[in-house]
C-alpha cells in the first residue's frame, strides 16, 4: 500500500517492451534506502515488483495488463518519474489509501495558474469519473491530490507549489496522459452499492441465505442492517 505521497524524482534509463510487456529500468536513490529485491515501489503511481539493484538504479517487470491500464508504455528514455515505497506499517499516513493498481488514464486538458497554485483540468473515461467526487482523494501519476471541481466531463484540482516542485505534474503540458487511481474506498461503497440493486443476482447471495442487501430473498436496497452485520 501507497499513500500517494511522492519520495523523489527518479529518471528512466531504460524501457525494453517485447510487445505489450518487458523490462523497466529506473534510475534512484532515496527509494532504494532499505529496498531489497521483491519489495515494491509505486512509479508514476503504478505498483512494481522490484527485480534487480544495483549502482543507484533499480528494474522491474511490467506485463501487457500495466501498459493497457496506464501510460508507462510512453515513457522514454530520459524521463522522469515519481516514485514511492511501500508504506512502512509505522510510517505517517500523509495522503490518501493508494494501492497502485490504476484504474485507467486521463489526459490533461487544461493549466492555469492562480496566484500560488495552479489549476490543472483532466478528461477521462465516464467509469472513473463517476467515483470522482468534489474534496474528494484522487491519485495522478501517483500523487495524492485532493479534487477541487468535478463536471461531467472532466475534474480539477489545484497543485501547491510543494508538490508542483517535488513531482512531474507541472512539468506537463495540456494533452499529455496521466495515470488514475480512483479512492478504492469510494470504490468499495460502489461495488457493495451495485450488489444491492442486484440483490436478486448470485453475485448478491450471501451464504447464509440472505441477499446482498441484508434481507430476505426478493427485497432490494443496501441496508444499515446489512452493513453493520459485515462490519461497516
Amino acid at each position: 500500500m501507497f499513500t500517494g505521497i511522492v519520495e523523489e524524482l527518479g529518471q528512466v534509463k531504460a524501457l525494453s517492451l517485447r510487445g505489450n510487456s518487458g523490462t523497466l529500468t529506473v534510475k534512484a536513490k532515496k527509494v532504494l534506502e532499505g529496498t531489497k529485491i521483491g519489495d515494491s515501489i509505486a512509479v508514476n503511481g503504478v505498483c512494481l515488483t522490484v527485480t534487480n539493484m544495483k549502482n543507484n538504479e533499480f528494474s522491474a517487470d511490467v506485463m501487457a495488463e500495466t501498459v493497457r491500464r496506464s501510460s508507462l508504455g510512453a515513457l522514454q528514455d530520459g524521463s522522469y518519474v515519481n516514485l514511492e515505497r511501500a508504506m512502512a506499517a509505522d510510517g505517517r499516513f500523509g495522503g490518501h489509501i493508494v494501492s497502485g493498481h490504476i484504474d485507467g488514464t486521463g489526459q490533461i486538458e487544461s493549466m492555469r495558474r492562480e496566484e500560488n497554485a495552479v489549476w490543472v483540468t483532466i478528461a477521462c473515461a465516464d467509469k472513473i469519473l463517476d467515483l470522482i467526487v468534489e474534496k474528494g482523494s484522487i491519485c495522478i501519476d501517483g500523487i495524492s491530490l485532493t479534487v477541487a471541481a468535478v463536471t461531467k466531463r472532466n475534474f480539477s484540482v489545484s497543485v501547491i507549489p510543494h508538490t508542483g516542485e517535488e513531482t512531474t505534474l507541472l512539468k506537463k503540458k495540456a494533452g499529455d496522459p496521466v495515470n488514475l487511481e480512483n479512492d478504492i474506498v469510494g470504490k468499495y461503497i460502489q461495488k457493495f452499492v451495485d450488489i444491492g440493486r442486484n440483490s436478486g443476482a448470485d453475485r448478491g447471495k450471501m451464504p447464509d441465505g440472505e441477499n446482498a442487501a441484508g434481507n430476505v430473498k426478493g427485497n432490494s436496497g443496501l441496508s444499515m442492517e446489512f452493513l453493520q452485520k459485515y462490519g461497516f
